[in-house]
């Protein structure tokens, strides 16, 4: 049976695969929050995958360790940078669903000034 959105957002950690502009694969691992039929996640502004996301929207997610090794096959996903506002709701969220080391976490982040420098990713399945 294929490997389906939902299966892949509700994994601990998630390999996020961006593309660059000539389509060679970025993978990262991230956090990321289910939130309906999306996932969210939090990350720096000027990172790499922000800048590939705003060139194109398509992205792969897939269950992995927190190495970034990849647990399953891949499923394709886009990608969308939110306005900074619903930075605090994905902090919130990420501490829920992390506790206490997701609480660190956010401490930490939010000390470096990541309300301001910080973007929150939403991925959402390819329909």
């Amino acid at each position: 049976m294929p490997v389906t959105f939902s299966d892949v957002a509700g994994s601990e950690y998630i390999l996020l695969t961006t593309f660059t502009k000539d389509g060679r694969p970025k993978p990262t691992a991230i956090w990321a929050v289910g939130d309906g039929d999306r996932l969210t996640a939090i990350t720096q502004e000027k990172s790499w995958k922000v800048k590939r996301i705003r060139n194109t929207p398509r992205v792969t997610i897939a269950e992995c360790d927190r190495g970034g090794k990849p647990k399953g096959e891949a499923v394709e996903a886009t990608a969308a940078i939110l306005d900074k506002s619903v930075n605090g709701a994905t902090y919130d969220a990420i501490g829920k669903r992390y506790g206490l080391l997701g609480k660190t976490f956010n401490l930490f982040s939010k000390l470096r000034g990541g309300m301001d420098k910080n973007v929150t990713i939403e991925l959402k399945p390819v329909n």
